[in-house]
């Protein structure tokens, strides 16, 4: 069975970043140790490789927190629900 959009997110998050699904909501850019500059370029890395997508550098900016990376994702039609 395929994952779904909202799995690959998730995964891409949790083993990215070593944290696991219950912190991720509300989870944010610099509010963990392990999302910093370089963990950031990692999980936007991972992202577009698993959504077939390549982001604007002013979306790879905007994509600060758990769930405004699922408004960004939209921009590119990757349906997070």
């Amino acid at each position: 069975m395929a994952m779904t959009n909202l799995e690959k997110y998730d995964k891409a998050f949790m083993v990215n970043l070593k944290v696991k699904k219950e912190q991720l909501p509300g989870l944010k850019y610099q509010g963990i140790a392990t999302w910093d500059s370089v963990g950031h370029m990692d999980l936007i890395s991972d992202l577009e490789e698993a959504f077939g997508i390549m982001m604007e550098t002013v979306d790879v900016m905007d994509f600060n927190t758990y769930e405004h990376g699922k408004e960004v994702l939209a921009k590119y039609d990757v349906e997070i629900e």
